[in-house]
């Protein structure tokens, strides 16, 4: 099954999918192809972003960076890394992810696994159309703390309580924000240029620290 957007993404559904079919897959493919996968217990999602999604995957990737640099904290960016467990069956590659929290277990690290590393502390998820496959579910299966999914016009912030993402108000990561000051920023990056935005983000940035 196909389904397509003229805007912003393209996705290609496969279901009875076995977990060593995902592997090859993943192996045959590389890590340098456009498409992005989703594995949840038989199902595989693949999907090609087109502008209208990558455009906020970046303008989020930015204003993180500052919000670390201004806040004097480390991280470690790991992109659409494939995040898999094969005990939980799952696995997905999500458009941006970090380790902040847990930076340190990280660094250095050329490669991860789940199944002995400790998962990124916040991922992003772009889905301006509809996923078939059950992304909170999959996110929740590799234990990501936190979450802030985007759809083009609203973004929401979750945390993992209790196997559930319940929605939030501020990160975990970055307490000083809310998902209303984030969509505000990422709203005006439809209409400001791009580093004007990032000077008025870091300036909003440094008034709240002061």
């Amino acid at each position: 099954m196909l389904i397509k957007s003229p805007h912003a993404e393209q996705r290609t559904v496969l279901y009875n999918v076995s977990w060593e079919t995902f592997e090859a897959l993943l192996r045959d493919t590389g890590e340098d192809r456009g498409s992005r996968f989703a594995y949840d217990c038989g199902t595989l999602e693949i999907m090609t972003p087109l502008f209208e999604h990558e455009n906020p995957k970046i303008q989020f990737d930015r204003l993180i960076l500052v919000l670390v640099e201004e806040l004097g904290r480390e991280i470690k960016s790991a992109g659409s890394t494939t995040l898999k467990r094969r005990l939980a069956n799952r696995g997905i590659e999500p458009d941006n992810c970090y380790y902040i929290q847990t930076e340190l277990r990280v660094r250095g690290r050329e490669t991860l696994n789940l199944e002995t590393d400790p998962p990124p502390d916040l991922a992003i998820e772009i889905d301006i159309t509809s996923s078939s496959v059950n992304k909170f579910g999959i996110y929740s299966a590799l234990g990501i703390p936190e979450l802030w999914r985007y759809d083009g016009q609203d973004l929401k912030f979750y945390q993992l309580l209790n196997r559930q993402y319940v929605e939030h108000e501020f990160s975990i990561a970055f307490p000083l924000v809310s998902v209303s000051d984030i969509s505000r920023f990422i709203q005006q990056s439809k209409t400001m240029g791009e580093i004007a935005l990032l000077k008025s983000f870091r300036a909003w940035v440094r008034e709240k620290i002061e």
